[in-house]
C-alpha cells in the first residue's frame, strides 16, 4: 500500500507529534507500506528554521521506502493567531500542492491536525488522486484556542468551527486518542444533519491512541547523566517535561517551587523544555532557586529525561483535556514514574492515571490541592515506586507502536475495500 502523510513533524524535528508520526510511519514501513510524507523543514524547538535547514523553500529526499518533503513552515510567535492563520495557509498551500503531483501514486492519504488546514489539503488531494483519506486529530481545534482567550471574535470562532466541520466530514475517517475526544467530534461532524445522514458521519470517527515506544522508553535508576549534567544528583526532582506553552498551567509550579522552597531543601522542580510562554515564566522563577529551566533534550535522550524525575507534572488548564491529550502522558508511564495531573475530572488524563494506580489526579488550577497531592506523593516513598511499576505495566499492555501501526493498517485497508466495492457496484449498476 502507499500513503501520502500530510504532517506539521517529522524526524529530525523533535516535536511531540513529529515523534509519534515518525514511529507511526516507521512501523508502516516495516509492514511494506511506501510512504511519500510531506511535513515542515525542523523548526520546533526554536520556533525558527533549524540551522543547516534554512535557504530553501522546498526540501525533497528520495529514501529505500519512498519519498520525505519538507517545506517552509514560515515560524511565527504562537501568540499571534492571525500570523499563525497566514503561516499554517502558507505551509498547506505548499504541502497541497506537493501531495497533489506526488510521483507515489497513493492508495490512501493521511493528515494530522493541528494545524486544522491540513484537513482540507488531504480531502483535496484525496479527491483528486481518488483515495480514501484519514484525518488523526491530536488537538481539537479551535477549542483550545477559544479555551485559552485566543480566539475572541465571533466571526473568527464561527469561520473555524466551519472549516473544522468541514474537515471533518470531508474526510473518510477521523482518529482520535480518546473517547472524550471521540464524543467532542461525533458531536460537531453531526450537528445540523439528518439523522441517517449524522449516524453515517458520526460512524467515521475511530479511537486510535498514540503508541509509545516500550522498549526505548523503559524504567531506569534516576541518578543518571541528565541528572550529573544539571547538577541534581542526590535531590528529590518534580519535573515538567514538554512544550512551555499556553495551554499549561505552569503557574501551579512555580506556586509549588515557592511553598517548598524552606521547608522541602532537597527537593527541586525542572521546567524541561521550551515554548511561548517560557520567557515569561523565567522572570517570575528568577528569585526561586529550586526552580531549573533546562532546554530540551535530543529525543535519544528521553528516557534518560524522564528517568531522573520522581514525580512527573501535566497540568493542563481548565477546559484544554477535554480537547487534548498530551502524548508525553504515555512516555511517562513506560519510564515507570508517578503523575500529577491537574486536569478536568472524568476526561482521558485522569481516568489515565487513575484507572492505571500511576499517580494522582486534581482539579485543574487549584494550587491548594496541586499542592497537597504533590506532597502526598513526595512524602510517601513506597506509594511511588507502586505507581510507577504500575503505570508500566498498564502501558506496556496497551499502547504498542506495532499495535497502533496495525489500527491504521486496518482502517486503510477497510477504506480502501470500500471504496473499490462502491466503484464495482457503481460499475454493475450503469451496465443494467
Amino acid at each position: 500500500m502507499n500513503l501520502l502523510v500530510l504532517c506539521p513533524h517529522f524526524e529530525p524535528d523533535v516535536a511531540p507529534t513529529g515523534a509519534v508520526m515518525t514511529r507511526i510511519a516507521h512501523e508502516l514501513i516495516g509492514r511494506g507500506h511506501r510512504l511519500h510524507i510531506v511535513t515542515a523543514l525542523p523548526w520546533y524547538q526554536r520556533h525558527a528554521i533549524e540551522p543547516g535547514w534554512e535557504g530553501r523553500l522546498v526540501r525533497t529526499e528520495t529514501t529505500e521506502w519512498g519519498r520525505i518533503s519538507r517545506v517552509n513552515p514560515f515560524p511565527t510567535d504562537k501568540r499571534n493567531i492571525p500570523a499563525r492563520a497566514v503561516a499554517f495557509g502558507g505551509f498547506t498551500a505548499l504541502a497541497t500542492a506537493i501531495g497533489t503531483v506526488t510521483p507515489i501514486h497513493p492508495d490512501g492519504v493521511l493528515a494530522m491536525s493541528p494545524p486544522l488546514t491540513l484537513g482540507p489539503a488531504g480531502a483535496m488531494v484525496g479527491r483528486l488522486r481518488r483515495v480514501p483519506v484519514v484525518f488523526n486529530i491530536q488537538d481539537v481545534f479551535p477549542d483550545v484556542a477559544i479555551e485559552l482567550g485566543l480566539f475572541t471574535g465571533t466571526r473568527a470562532i464561527a469561520m473555524a468551527r466551519w472549516l473544522e466541520r468541514r474537515s471533518y466530514r470531508a474526510s473518510d475517517a477521523v482518529t482520535v486518542l480518546s473517547e472524550d475526544l471521540a464524543d467532542n467530534v461525533r458531536t460537531k461532524i453531526a450537528r445540523g444533519l439528518a439523522p441517517a445522514r449524522a449516524a453515517r458521519q458520526r460512524a467515521k470517527v475511530r479511537v486510535i491512541p498514540n503508541f509509545v515506544d516500550t522498549v526505548h522508553i523503559a524504567p531506569s535508576p534516576p541518578e543518571n547523566d541528565y541528572r550529573r549534567q544539571h547538577g541534581l544528583t542526590g535531590r528529590r526532582v518534580v519535573m515538567y517535561a514538554g512544550n512551555v506553552g499556553l495551554s499549561q498551567s505552569l503557574d501551579l509550579v512555580l506556586g509549588a517551587a515557592r511553598a517548598l522552597r524552606e521547608s522541602h531543601p532537597d527537593v527541586v522542580f525542572v521546567i524541561n523544555g521550551g515554548g511561548a510562554a517560557r520567557p515569561e515564566l523565567e522572570r517570575e522563577a528568577a528569585n526561586l532557586p529550586n526552580l531549573r529551566f533546562i532546554d530540551m533534550a535530543p529525543i535519544e535522550a528521553l528516557p534518560e529525561v524522564l528517568a531522573a524525575a520522581d514525580v512527573h507534572l501535566v497540568p493542563l488548564r481548565t477546559g484544554l483535556a477535554r480537547s487534548s491529550v498530551p502524548s508525553k502522558m504515555y512516555s511517562i508511564l513506560a519510564a515507570g514514574r508517578p503523575i500529577l495531573a491537574s486536569v478536568d475530572e472524568g476526561t482521558e488524563v485522569a481516568r489515565t492515571v487513575e484507572q492505571a494506580g500511576a499517580g494522582l489526579a486534581v482539579p485543574p488550577d487549584d494550587p491548594d490541592a496541586f499542592l497537597a497531592a504533590l506532597l502526598r506523593l513526595l512524602d510517601d516513598d513506597a506509594a511511588r515506586r507502586r505507581m510507577g511499576e504500575a503505570a508500566r505495566a498498564f502501558v506496556v499492555g496497551w499502547a504498542s507502536p506495532a499495535a497502533v501501526a496495525g489500527a491504521y493498517e486496518d482502517l486503510f485497508a477497510e477504506l480502501i475495500d470500500r471504496r473499490r466495492s462502491a466503484r464495482r457496484g457503481g460499475a454493475t449498476g450503469s451496465g443494467r
